[in-house]
Parts: structure tokens; C-alpha cells; sequence
């Protein structure tokens, strides 16, 4: 959108809702990936006999988000940050990036609205559905950020038949709750600006990746392909079971015909598995063959290959148990954690946005100033360690490398700074208890005459 034609405060409803109507178009889109996550696949619409749905988009974005950010974000910085992290736990920071993970393995993207509640000084993060969120940007090479958009639709009061577009618009400096009616033409507005006392849109839009594509999103032909599969499955072996009765030269009978015990032809069969043939006659059953070991290969085949081309591995699959080395599993999740740095990279740039936001906070709400160019976000992958392979790789290495990095590779180690801190006391303190069980209590040498050789002595104790 050109930022030349755009005005913070006297916004263009009809500018809005053509960005509105365009972002249905998207919608569409988001919400078949949502439906897929829930299990609402495309085979549930098809007429089959039997719609089984194996629902491994599920699977792959429980995987993803859980590898990702599974394990709160940590922030490493030289300065004190306390107050800002102080401020990040009461805003759900931790609760947020769950979200957002989740969100951004589905949809591709995901967006969160960082606000006081009324009559608050505390921020709070929202995180908003991306099925109802928008970010606009100017045209410039730069593509800065002009406003967001939340929104809704309603019937208009006065008109049923007329949607009502309830807009919350986000610029840099102000909120609007606007009502834009889904017409042609201009729209004036009625709505008063609301400052929000932020320096940029309090709104952050978090990317996947580039193109903003979800992980299962590709892969949702063959997601198609492994549910009728194993459909037609169930339904071979459904008809294998009611198989069709073939007699050869006899009759089963009709329904005058009765045994001595009262019963028809049919009716022993299927009471007593019964039949009484003439000499000649003959019966079996007609059964649908098929090569269940091709069906085997080929189940396997789909399923490899949904996981291959998402790079998100089984975690189930055999090849992951046992006591696995670091090695190993590095080589196993080398795709996963390729996609992952991805994601990494693009949160980072939002993680700074929400920083920016919070300290600006701070600093107007509390005089609380916080440089955060020095503050680094940490992530940690929710994986299994091998402790036995971790501990000796500390030992060989520890004196030859500092502690600070030692300690930051071990998974039990929150805050390797007060670890670090704890292990130069505790060495510290032993030192101290050696002094004092061999008698060492000073470095400093003793003084005095008894101790100082005699030079005017000579050897045997005679003066000179």
C-alpha cells in the first residue's frame, strides 16, 4: 500500500475493506489447513464405505512446534534484564510462544497483540487467529509496517441482508474499532482515535519462512493419497469377511422347504454353519483377492514419503529407540533442524519487535530504561540427551574450553551463570577447608630472626 496515500488519523474504510476482501481470499486457504490439523480431511466428503482418516498433519505440526519451542525462550544478556523478563512472565510471554509455534507449523504464520488490560499498567499478550488478522505494508524496499487489521463479521442491524465488517485497526500511534459496511463507494469516519502510546503497531507478525507455507501444507496430496489407501484397506478386508456362498449343482432351498427341526436351508447355514449337499453338488466361498503385501510396500512408500518431503521425522518409528547417540541423532533430525533454524531466524526478528514494545513500555510507564541490542534470545530443542556421552565430552574438554560454554551445553542447566557463580564458590570453599585441615592458612612466608640464616656463623656453630 503506498504510504503516501495513507493517513493515521483519518483511515479509508473502503481502502480497508478491499484489503478485507482480499485477505478472504487467503482465508480459504488457512482454513483448510486448520480443518486438516482437526481432522476434517478431504476423504470424510467422499462416498466411500469406510473413511478412515490418519491424521498426520496433526502429527507433523505437534512435532514441529514442540521441537522448535517446546522450551520456553531464554534471554541472554550482559545487563541486567530482570525487570523485562519480570515483564515477559506476567504477559504470558512463555504461553504466547506455544501458540505461536503451533501457529506458525499450521498456517504459516501467526500474529499477537501486545496491549495493557483497562486500568492496568502490566502488558498482556493475545495471540490473534491469522484467519481473522492481517498486516499491511507500504511499497517501499523496505516494506514497513503501515497498520494491522482484526476483524469480524456481522448482519447489519438495519439492514439483514448488509455484513458489517467490525475493523480493530492498529496504526503506529493510534486504535480505531471501525465499522465498515460491505458496500461499494465512500465511507465516512464516525469512529474517535484512541492512542495506544506505542512507537510502532503493537501488533507482531511471525513467518514460518519465507513464503509463510506450513509445514504439513505440500505434503496434503499425499496426506490424501495414505487415507484412501488405507480406506480401500479396511474395505477389502470388510468384503473378505462377508464373502458370497457359490453352490454348484444345488439349490440352498426356499423358504416351503423345511428340515425336521423347522428350519430352511438358509437358516441352518446361518444358524448351525450347516449345509446338506446332494452327492454331485458342490459349494464355496467367493472372495475378492488381493496382494497385501504390495498394499504393505506401498502404505509404507506414502508414509515415508510424507514424512521425507515435510522433514519432520516419526518419532515412533523404531530407528529412535534405544540409547541413541548424539551423533546419530543429529544425522536423523538434520532436516527437521534445518526448517527449524528457518523458523528461528524469522521469530528472532519478531522476538526484537516484542522486546522493542516492552521496553518502550517500561521506559514511559516506570522510567525503567533497557538496552536490549545486547540482549540475545535463546532457543533449546525439546530432545532426549544422552547424559552418559554429554558428561564425558564435558570432562575431556573442561580446562580447554570456559565453563560458561561447558555448563551451557549441559540440558539440566537453566541459568549457566549462577551455575558458573556456584562452581567458583564451591571451589573456593574446598580450597578453604584444605588450608585449614593441613594447617595452610597463609600464601605469605613467616618472618623473623629464628628463621633467617646466619651468614657470620660458620659450619659447626662457631663464630667467626
Amino acid at each position: 500500500m503506498p504510504r503516501d496515500g495513507w493517513d493515521e488519523l483519518n483511515p479509508d474504510k473502503q481502502a480497508i475493506r478491499t484489503l478485507i476482501m482480499k485477505h478472504q481470499k487467503e482465508v480459504r486457504r488457512l482454513k483448510k489447513l486448520k480443518q486438516y490439523y482437526e481432522g476434517q480431511h478431504k476423504i470424510l466428503g467422499e462416498k466411500r464405505k469406510t473413511k478412515l482418516v490418519c491424521n498426520h498433519a496433526k502429527d507433523i505440526s505437534d512435532t514441529a512446534s514442540s521441537y522448535f519451542i517446546g522450551n520456553p525462550v531464554s534471554y541472554k544478556s550482559q545487563q541486567d534484564i530482570k525487570p523485562l523478563m519480570d515483564a515477559f512472565e506476567v504477559a504470558g510471554a512463555d504461553e504466547a510462544d506455544g501458540d505461536n509455534g503451533l501457529d506458525l507449523s499450521i498456517y504459516g504464520r501467526c500474529y499477537e497483540y501486545v496491549y495493557p488490560e483497562e486500568g492496568d499498567t502490566d502488558l498482556t499478550i493475545k495471540t490473534l487467529e491469522p484467519e481473522n488478522t492481517f498486516m499491511v505494508y507500504d511499497d517501499t524496499i523496505e516494506q514497513k509496517e503501515l497498520f494491522a487489521v482484526y476483524y469480524y463479521a456481522r448482519k447489519d442491524d438495519s439492514d439483514r441482508h448488509q455484513m458489517v465488517y467490525v475493523a480493530t485497526v492498529l496504526t503506529r500511534h493510534y486504535k480505531y474499532v471501525l465499522n465498515i459496511r460491505d458496500i461499494e463507494g465512500p465511507q465516512s469516519l464516525l469512529e474517535e482515535p484512541e492512542p495506544h502510546y506505542f512507537d510502532e503497531v503493537p501488533v507482531i507478525e511471525y513467518r514460518n519462512n519465507k513464503l509463510a507455507i506450513g509445514d504439513f501444507e505440500l505434503q496434503i496430496p499425499l496426506i490424501d493419497a495414505y487415507n484412501a489407501l488405507m480406506s480401500d484397506r479396511i474395505t477389502d478386508k470388510e468384503q473378505f469377511i462377508d464373502s458370497i456362498l457359490a453352490l454348484y449343482g444345488a439349490l440352498l432351498g426356499d423358504e416351503d422347504t423345511k428340515d425336521t427341526d423347522g428350519k430352511t436351508a438358509a437358516q441352518r447355514l446361518k444358524d448351525d454353519k450347516l449345509l446338506e449337499l446332494p452327492k454331485d453338488a458342490k459349494a464355496e466361498y467367493l472372495t475378492r483377492t488381493f496382494d497385501e503385501t504390495g498394499v504393505e510396500i506401498l502404505k509404507k512408500a506414502v508414509e515415508q514419503d510424507i514424512h521425507k518431503f515435510s522433514h519432520i521425522p516419526c518419532m515412533t518409528d523404531e530407528s529412535f529407540g534405544g540409547n541413541v547417540s548424539g551423533v546419530a541423532m543429529e544425522f536423523k533430525l538434520l532436516g527437521m533442524e534445518n526448517i527449524t533454524k528457518i523458523k528461528t531466524r524469522y521469530y528472532k526478528k519478531g522476538l526484537r519487535k516484542r522486546m522493542r514494545l516492552f521496553s518502550g513500555w517500561l521506559s514511559k510507564s516506570r522510567a525503567i530504561n533497557i538496552d536490549i541490542s545486547g540482549i540475545t534470545p535463546t532457543f533449546t530443542r525439546a530432545l532426549p540427551k544422552n547424559l552418559l556421552e554429554i558428561s564425558q565430552i564435558t570432562s575431556n574438554l573442561w580446562g580447554k574450553i570456559s565453563k560458561r560454554t561447558l555448563l551451557s551445553q549441559v540440558p539440566f542447566v537453566d541459568d549457566v551463570d549462577a551455575e558458573v557463580a556456584a562452581v567458583e564458590k564451591e571451589a573456593e570453599e574446598a580450597l578453604k577447608q584444605q588450608r585449614a585441615m593441613f594447617g595452610l592458612g597463609s600464601n605469605t612466608p613467616p618472618t623473623g630472626d629464628e628463621d633467617e640464616p646466619d651468614v657470620h656463623k660458620k659450619p659447626g656453630g662457631v663464630d667467626e
